[in-house]
């Protein structure tokens, strides 16, 4: 048994001061088989101490359907943090933004009306209640005052930002200290009156969240946080991308000028991220702002210490030196990175169109007016709304009202144009209705749910009606297609791509090591490495590889299957030895 607390404005870990000196690497973003190896690379750079948040939605990704195996195993990652002398930083949401999907938060919450997110609303409670219920129990016994790593737990997430619902803290407040969860509490927000009046509790140590000017930052925290020592709990040494954007770094020099000064004045950190990792399969949040979407990329590399595949950098070696100037590190700490291997071309030999596939892939749905995908019971993918449209009408105007996404059209299989929030265009597409009745496809894609500001907990897919001209349609059949199994389909010869299709290819290897998937002949889609989940790609910048761990690939024969949307200038990837950012 451990207590870790605040004494004298300093952190006390069993009667002795302590400093945290923390990263964060979110379990979720890596592959368990490379927990150890990122976990001891933030030891050996100095660090004490590793923060995660819980993502809820890979948890309980159906309701009352529990899942804390594999990538989701979070005893494990805590135990192997404990196993390597870590500390534990745990941040339970239930939100927690990360440019995550939803924040983290599940799909399901939305197919409930009375529900809202983030503040009192008893519906919302009670599934915060039953997932609690769940996590919290596989916690407890790893909790310090029990003899584990867990020195603290986050209540919510940079409530401040979003809300002020004291009453909601607090309930989030009593539901950890009454399921025996007895170490340190805190909240974390930015370094501003209204961020900190809004996101705190009187009696809960309160850390800030900044990027730079730390000085400033710590000023601010003293006016609110009186009593404990200045931390801040999320120090954004590198960014994310967006599709589209450009690729965001940050020089080492810089990240430790800053880390410097807060050392310097007794401070405490947690560098947001150690390691980013990867949004694997279809994870990745989206931002919203100036009436754009702004889709995360599949890469979470956040130009940290280490990089997306775990290599330590040039910011890895100077934060250690900065970390040696103040601290002792251990040198007894072996670490490398891992292996890269270029295994060359891979052609993509077979070839299934997804409209021939939609009654294998989905269960369909219909209903006089379209539905949005949380009330199709649907978490992410892809959905297909088709209706009949009578004529001849000549050409008229197509319009969807809302399409919270992507949605690619096709009449009577043929394509039309795309309707696509990330763009500030005109959602309105003009099509020729030339026969008594053609078929009206609109495919849509999910890019991303909103994980931060007002639009959280918006509805996706198509959210109002469609309209040709001013008459509205009715009469559709919904096909849900979230592509978590794709065993089911057949392929035969490649033919030229009119709609979307699935292509695989193959590639034998006999030694497994990481790769990289380029994918610069391709437009937009997914891509499967052994049924895995990689990831979307997109020929927007910045993102031009996907990141292929080595435990996904197996001795000899390999499988690659890839989900495109538009078409392609070659029938090949190559699988390389480094990343491409633009």
């Amino acid at each position: 048994m451990a207590i870790f607390e605040i004494k004298n404005k300093e952190f006390h870990y069993n009667g002795e001061p302590i400093r945290i000196i923390s990263g964060a690497i979110h379990y979720f973003r890596t592959v368990p088989e490379y927990w150890e190896d990122r976990l001891k690379k933030l030891k050996a750079c100095g660090f004490n101490t590793v923060e995660t948040y819980v993502a809820w939605n890979i948890h309980e990704p159906k309701e009352g359907e529990f899942n804390f195996e594999g990538i989701a195993d979070i005893t494990r990652f805590v135990k192997t943090a404990e196993e390597l002398g870590l500390m534990v930083i745990i941040r339970p949401g239930p939100y927690i933004c990360a440019e995550w999907e939803l924040g983290g938060l599940p799909s399901w919450l939305l197919k409930y009306t009375d529900i809202e997110l983030r503040c009192y609303n008893r519906t919302y409670l009670d599934k915060v209640d039953s997932f609690y219920n769940k996590l919290l129990p596989l916690l407890k016994p790893l909790l310090c005052t029990n003899g584990g790593p867990i020195i603290a737990f986050q209540i919510e997430n940079e409530y401040g930002s979003y809300g002020n619902d004291k009453k909601y803290l607090n309930y989030l407040r009593e539901g950890l200290i009454n399921r025996g969860i007895d170490v340190m509490l805190f909240t974390s927000d930015g370094p501003t009156d209204i961020m900190l009046q809004g996101g705190t509790l009187p009696e809960i140590y309160k850390t800030a969240n900044f990027g730079s000017r730390p000085e400033e930052a710590f000023d601010k925290l003293k006016e609110y946080e009186k009593k404990g020592p200045m931390m801040c709990m999320e120090f954004w040494n590198g960014w994310f991308d967006h599709w589209g954007s450009e690729h965001h770094t940050r020089e080492p020099q810089d990240v430790a000028k800053d880390l410097d000064s807060m050392l310097g004045m007794n401070g405490n950190v947690n560098f947001y991220m150690f390691h980013g990792g990867t949004n694997f399969g279809f994870y990745n949040g989206a931002n919203y702002d100036k009436g754009k979407l702004l889709p995360t990329t599949t890469s979470y590399d956040y130009d940290a210490l280490l990089t997306e595949a775990g290599d330590m950098t040039e910011k890895y070696y100077a934060v250690k030196n900065t970390i040696a100037s103040y601290f002792n590190i251990p040198d007894d700490l072996e670490v490398e990175n891992t292996k890269k291997i270029a295994y060359g071309k891979v052609k993509m030999e077979e070839q299934a169109e997804l409209f021939e596939h939609l009654n294998i892939l989905s269960n369909p749905v219909e209903n006089a007016a379209p539905l949005p995908m949380e009330k199709l019971d649907q978490n992410y993918g892809f959905t297909l709304y088709r209706t009949k449209v009578t004529g001849p009408k000549g050409n008229v105007k197509l319009t969807i009202n809302k399409c919270n996404d992507r949605g690619i059209i096709y009449l009577d299989g043929k394509f039309q144009g795309i309707i696509d929030r990330t763009e500030q265009g005109d959602k309105k597409l003009d099509i020729i209705i030339d026969k008594e009745e053609m078929v009206l496809d609109i495919l849509v894609e999910n890019l991303g749910r909103v994980n931060y500001g007002t639009l959280l907990g918006e509805y996706n897919g198509i959210t109002e009606n469609v309209l040709l001209d001013y008459q509205q349609q009715f009469g559709w059949v919904m096909y849900p297609i979230e592509l978590n199994n794709i065993d089911g389909i057949q392929y035969s010869n490649i033919k030229e791509q009119t709609t979307p299709c699935f292509y695989r290819g193959s590639f034998n290897i006999d030694e497994i090591a990481d790769t990289f998937i380029l994918m610069d002949k391709w437009k937009k889609g997914v891509v499967y490495i052994n049924g895995f989940n990689l990831g979307r790609y997109w020929e927007k910048a910045p993102q031009r590889t996907l990141y292929v761990p080595g435990p996904l690939l197996r001795m000899g024969k390999n499988e690659v299957v890839i989900f495109e949307l538009h078409g392609h200038d070659g029938d090949d990837v190559t699988l390389t030895d480094r990343p491409k950012f633009d």
